[in-house]
């Protein structure tokens, strides 16, 4: 089976000790390319997932971004190194950023504010945005609305919402990402909006080391456990793992321009 794993976080301190035995666990289970998430962790540092990237281009690939939970904290400064970093040829995209309801670790207007500052950072370097959205649906629509989808497009990263916000977002033209919340019991909400999303709009992730799908949830997740994703999506649509596998492998390479 082929797959992207279309959101990871691997620059984070959980895989200091074993990154290449992870990446290796990857690739056996039929992981081709790895979009690495950087983002802003404090002054003048964005991580090192476009260091990753350029390290193997042929299994990473990266975005960066300043996360909703962060942007209070961030100097201006560092958005004009965003600007900077985001014409990176080896950046395939900008974020995650977005909008986050749930935690509020920033203020909501901070939040829309950078929201709408990466979406047009994005445009203007020719990338696509990647969204974070949690409990915050229609704000982030209305932003969406307001700023424009990037040219190069979008997705909604760890979608979790249900059939009417994504119709919502598909109509906005952004593809759709799901991570391992699509094989929870609590989640059929989100597998019914799984089953009307086009076949060519969906993406898998990880989201890792977060959200680990069943069998391993609360366990630290890795890229390798994107394939158990790929398989409840292939439940639903009642097509083989290994179409799934194809299909989505091909939305993620035509979103971040992979080669």
């Amino acid at each position: 089976m082929r797959l992207v794993d279309s959101h990871a976080h691997l620059d984070f301190e959980d895989y200091q000790a074993d990154l290449p035995a992870v990446v290796e666990r990857a690739r056996a289970a039929g992981v081709e390319r790895i979009v690495c998430i950087g983002l802003w962790r404090a002054p003048g540092q964005f991580g090192n997932a476009l260091e990753l990237a350029r390290s193997d281009p042929g299994t990473f690939a990266a975005t960066v971004g300043v996360h909703p939970h962060e942007c209070a904290r961030v100097p201006e400064e560092d958005w004009a190194r965003l600007e900077e970093l985001a014409r990176d040829p080896a950046v395939a995209g900008v974020g995650e950023t977005g909008l986050d309801f749930h935690y509020d670790h920033s203020p909501r207007p901070v939040q829309v504010e950078s929201f709408r500052r990466s979406l047009r950072i994005a445009r203007d370097a020719g990338k696509p945005a990647v969204v974070h959205v949690r409990e915050a649906d229609q704000a982030c629509a209305e932003v969406l609305a307001a700023e424009g989808v990037p040219p190069a497009g979008g997705v909604i990263h760890c979608f979790t919402g249900d059939a009417a916000a994504a119709r919502r977002y598909l109509d906005m033209g952004l593809y759709l990402s799901v991570a391992g919340v699509v094989t929870f019991k609590t989640a059929e909400a989100l597998r019914e909006a799984v089953r009307l999303v086009p076949r060519d709009r969906l993406l898998v992730e990880t989201d890792c080391p977060f959200l680990a799908p069943i069998p391993w949830r609360g366990k630290r997740n890795e890229p390798a456990y994107v394939a158990r994703t790929a398989e409840k999506v292939a439940e639903l649509w009642g097509e083989s793992p290994e179409a799934v596998g194809e299909q989505t492998t091909e939305n993620a390479r035509r979103l971040f321009r992979l080669a």
